[in-house]
Formats: structure tokens, C-alpha cells, sequence
């Protein structure tokens, strides 16, 4: 995947996340970000990245977005992967 193409799906990943009254709050509390700070810098690779870290946690969380915005489950972490820093690690 294509860092442009993974920037979308945190885009609407993002999206998808504003949306829910429960997650949203947990997501500004545990990033130190305010909801204006987001709203200015969500084209930011790095808030994306972290979007895509927070949401990708949790299964229920993976799915409801997938439910939501028409994605494949597995995209969201596809997109963390294709964004800097989220190659997978090999431990050998």
C-alpha cells in the first residue's frame, strides 16, 4: 500500500473515530491532543499514525469502524503498516 492510500484510510479512520461519543474523549485523553489540535493537524502523518495505533488496539473498535466506513478490517492496520514507522518487526 501507498503512504497516500494509507493517509486516506486514517482519514476516515479519523472520521469514524470523532463519531463515537465513548472512544473519542478516551482518544484525546490518552494523546494529550485537544480536539481543535486535532482538527488543525489530522492531514499530519503523525496523527494519523496515532489514530491508527488507538483504533487498531481493539477488535471491536476494528470492526465497528470497518461496519461504519465500508473498509476491510484488515485495512486499517495495512494503512499503520504503510505509514513511517510501521513496518513490521522481525525479532530474529
Amino acid at each position: 500500500m501507498q503512504q497516500e492510500s494509507a493517509e486516506v484510510i486514517g482519514l476516515k479512520v479519523l472520521a469514524w473515530l470523532a463519531s463515537e461519543e465513548e472512544i473519542f474523549p478516551v482518544f484525546l485523553g490518552s494523546s494529550g491532543i485537544s480536539a481543535g489540535e486535532l482538527m488543525a493537524r489530522a492531514g499530519e502523518v503523525e496523527i494519523l499514525t496515532a489514530v491508527l495505533d488507538f483504533v487498531t488496539m481493539d477488535d471491536d473498535w476494528v470492526n465497528a469502524c470497518a461496519a461504519a466506513t465500508g473498509l476491510d478490517p484488515y485495512e486499517p492496520m495495512r494503512a499503520r503498516q504503510a505509514l513511517p514507522g510501521g513496518a513490521q518487526i522481525n525479532w530474529t
